[in-house]
């Protein structure tokens, strides 16, 4: 507990602290010319009539709204900067091992590892569509479902009907899936969607961006031009 002897020494020291910033100050006035973040840091009043505020106090405060604002913003940016960056290096490590892959076992092996584990994947799939028609003369379902996602370019984010998360996912993931990611998969004439699934509805969403999503379909797309592959079952 401190007594009013270390008090009254504490308020002592106090203002002998306060006499020599003062004194520093007065001695080197151009102090805050070559320190203007301690300037913005710190309140200097503008003596007005009573309860009145100085338009350059008011500019202050802007200002300092502002700079906070804008520390806040830079913030945000280095930390999105770091995730991508993290991401770019996972998929390179991901594009390193994939070179090494000579057959479609191991292909759909790597990318259900490399997506549950290395990108927090919660369900893979990846699925090609079937050309022409079968004996019977009827196109093939999964085709039909998915025939405005032929040729496309772009990863497609959100919400998955009942129908094609039973198709990609299997019947007792059905109401696992609250989310997908489809990534397009195109190579000389195989063209297919290669399936990410949430249980966490927020996980993939339209507007998002979709930049690495869309490379990693153009990377298993160039691999598939020399292996074979039917589909890769879910997981």
């Amino acid at each position: 507990m401190v007594n009013s002897s270390q008090a009254q020494q504490a308020t002592i020291e106090d203002l002998d602290l306060e006499k020599r910033v003062a004194e520093y100050l007065i001695s080197h006035p151009d102090f805050f010319a070559h320190n203007t973040d301690i300037l913005a840091a710190i309140q200097v009043p503008h003596l007005v009539g009573e309860g009145a505020v100085s338009l350059i106090e008011h500019q202050i405060r802007v200002l300092r709204k502002q700079l906070e604002s804008e520390r806040n913003r830079l913030a945000h940016l280095i930390s999105r900067a770091r995730e991508y960056e993290e991401l770019s290096a996972r998929l390179h490590n991901l594009t390193l091992h994939l070179m090494s892959v000579s057959d479609s076992e191991h292909l759909c092996a790597l990318l259900r590892e490399a997506m549950l584990r290395e990108f927090n994947a919660e369900m893979v799939t990846l699925k090609l569509f079937p050309l022409g028609t079968k004996a019977d003369g009827q196109e093939d379902p999964l085709t039909t479902a998915f025939r405005e996602f032929i040729d496309r370019e772009h990863t497609l984010c959100g919400p998955l009907d009942e129908t094609k998360a039973r198709m990609l996912f299997g019947a007792t993931e059905i109401n696992r899936v609250r989310a997908a990611a489809l990534v397009p998969i195109n190579a000389d004439g195989k063209s297919g969607v290669l399936a990410i699934g949430s249980e966490d509805p927020e996980r993939f969403h339209p507007d998002m961006g979709t930049d690495f999503l869309d490379r990693l379909g153009e990377i298993v797309s160039h691999k598939l031009r020399n292996i074979p592959l039917d589909h890769c079952g879910r997981s």
